[in-house]
C-alpha cells in the first residue's frame, strides 16, 4: 500500500505543482506516506504505543533536519522532489527504529 500511494503522490504531485505551485503545502500525501514508513517497525506488544511515538518524532526530526541526502531528495524537481524526501526519511526513521526494537528487545 506504501508503494501505491507513493506513486499516486509523486503523480499527484506533479499535477498539483502546476496549479498551486512548487512543493504546495496543500498536498500532505508525502508527510502521509513518510510518516507510514517508521509506522511499519512498530511492534504488536505492549510497547506499541511509545514506538508509535517513536516513529512520528524520528519522523519529524528527519523531516525538518533533512540530514543525509534527505535535502537532495527535496532539490529534484516535480512530484519525485516532493515524494522522495519524505520517502527517505521515513525510511532512516525505520531503521532507527528496527534498531531500537533489536536493542530493547
Amino acid at each position: 500500500m506504501v508503494i501505491v500511494f507513493i506513486f499516486a503522490g509523486i503523480w499527484a504531485a506533479d499535477k498539483l505543482e502546476t496549479y498551486w505551485g512548487e512543493d504546495p503545502s496543500r498536498v500532505v500525501v508525502d508527510e502521509m506516506v513518510g510518516v507510514w514508513i517508521p509506522l511499519l517497525a512498530v511492534p504488536n506488544d505492549d510497547k506499541w504505543f511509545w514506538y508509535v511515538i517513536a516513529a512520528f518524532a524520528l519522523f519529524r526530526i528527519f523531516d525538518i533536519a533533512k540530514p543525509l541526502g534527505i535535502r537532495r531528495m527535496e532539490s529534484l524537481k516535480g512530484g519525485v522532489g516532493v515524494m522522495m524526501d519524505d520517502v527517505l526519511a521515513g525510511v532512516y526513521s525505520f531503521i532507527l527504529l528496527v534498531g531500537a526494537r533489536w536493542v530493547i528487545g
